[in-house]
């Protein structure tokens, strides 16, 4: 059996990958391995409890808070809100845990449970498998007053909004956004806390019903909001995803905007501010080499990890350093939250174009993405992807063609027999010539069959 946990928390098709079982059992047993109060006084743990809009999360969400009451945890019942703003919730009421249901960018039918630690943080691996082995173990049951109680706390969406505010206060009066929330979590508080800096607001993806999350909207689906900067001659767009824990942008010629693109904007504004720790950016070893290459030429030096937000995580914390992201849109800026902020990148973006009085497209146009090509090999043996010598020879010939005009990277899927192999090249033809030659190679060299 795999582990319990994933990358980022307990996903699956909702009622049935996810039941209500399984999520009661799941949370008694991080009460039990969280609710210590210790240091934190005598009163009992507390849990904040959040949700996207998606149906299931109704159901999921009290067995959630059911499974922590049952445990003597006291519940504060956020509401619909996005991921970040659970995580700050966490913190900012010193809670000893939080809870978050939400597939992210998944469609509806999946939902998921991301959990939080005290200070908002989520859970390292070595914590997510004592839980594991938790569920099932007998324990003692509190009855009476000792069973935790659950109380609406609706004021969160107020207490994130204010945070917000208050980490990005510039004001955006004349800027034209346009807001696609993906019909998710942040369908209210986004706009809202733009309109509160003064933006000018039109929203689409904003109309949840609790069926239609993701659905041909948000941060994967980026067309719809194409065609709305342009028809409706917006300075921007914004396009989040289902939890909002993530954002892209589209700047007013309608072209995109990547997290790449967003990370290289924000690093240069706050180098430009004296905020740019170290002067260094984190970022995954799936960034774009012209992010690389833009930074570089800007003095601002690029640490890359493991693909995974929570290891851009783990390297701001390990440093003591205030940005890091993903390509996707997952963008963290440590001084301001513990976990990716898809309303506070937007926020920030929108201001970094409001006090360099330049468009997004100017401002983005300081880094040249590469063409980048992506093949996944399927049916391969991954875990001989570094010691075979065929492989190795066929990437270095590669790497020798490119120069510093292009890059590799073959990697191993953590779920799959599969390798992803990519390629940036100077044209998007040689990329695609290259990254097709070393498929083949993997394919010959590695294939099960």
């Amino acid at each position: 059996m795999g582990r319990l946990f994933g990358t980022d928390g307990v996903r699956g098709m909702a009622n049935k990958d996810l039941t209500a079982e399984l999520a009661l059992d799941l949370s008694v047993a991080v009460a039990h391995e969280l609710g210590g109060r210790g240091a934190f006084g005598g009163r009992r743990a507390t849990a904040v409890v959040g949700r996207d809009p998606r149906a299931s999360g109704e159901f999921l969400g009290s067995a959630v808070m059911a499974g922590f009451a049952s445990a003597g945890v006291d519940v504060l019942d956020a509401g619909v809100l996005p991921t970040p703003a659970i995580a700050y919730l966490t913190m900012r009421l010193t809670a000893e845990m939080g809870a978050m249901l939400s597939a992210s960018h998944n469609a509806m039918p999946d939902n998921g449970i991301k959990y939080f630690s005290t200070g908002g943080n989520k859970l390292a691996d070595d914590l997510e498998d004592r839980i594991a082995e938790r569920m099932g173990a007998e324990w003692e049951r509190p009855t009476g007053a000792a069973v935790g109680r659950i109380r609406p706390f609706p004021q969160g969406a107020e207490f994130y909004m204010e945070h917000l505010r208050s980490a990005v206060p510039e004001r955006l009066d004349g800027l034209h956004v346009v807001i696609d929330g993906a019909h998710g979590a942040a369908s209210h508080v986004a706009p809202e806390v733009f309109q509160r800096a003064g933006a000018r607001v039109d929203v689409i993806g904003g109309d949840p019903s609790g069926l239609n999350i993701n659905d041909g909207h948000g941060s994967t689906h980026l067309e719809p909001l194409q065609r709305a900067v342009l028809d409706r001659g917006a300075d921007m767009g914004v396009a989040l995803d289902g939890d909002a824990d993530r954002c892209l942008a589209v700047d007013a010629e309608g072209q995109v905007v990547d997290g790449d693109q967003i990370m290289a904007v924000l690093a240069v504004d706050r180098q430009g501010r004296g905020t740019l720790t170290d002067s260094t950016l984190v970022a995954t070893v799936m960034s774009n080499l012209g992010l690389l290459q833009a930074m570089e030429q800007r003095g601002i030096t690029v640490v890359q990890t493991a693909v995974g937000d929570r290891y851009v995580l783990e390297e701001l914390r390990r440093r003591g350093l205030s940005l890091g992201g993903e390509q996707s849109g997952h963008v963290i800026m440590l001084d301001h939250g513990t976990t990716g902020d898809g309303v506070l990148t937007a926020l920030s973006l929108a201001a970094g174009v409001v006090n360099a009085e330049k468009p997004l497209a100017e401002l983005a146009a300081i880094m040249q993405r590469l063409p980048q090509v992506l093949i996944n090999v399927k049916d391969v043996d991954k875990h001989a992807l570094d010691t075979d010598a065929g492989v190795r020879e066929a990437v270095a010939d590669v790497e020798s063609q490119l120069g510093d005009g292009g890059r590799v990277l073959l990697r191993r899927s953590g779920t799959e027999p599969l390798v992803r192999v990519m390629v940036e090249a100077p044209t998007a033809e040689e990329a695609q010539r290259c990254a097709e030659h070393l498929a083949a190679v993997v394919t010959e060299r590695l294939s099960l069959s």
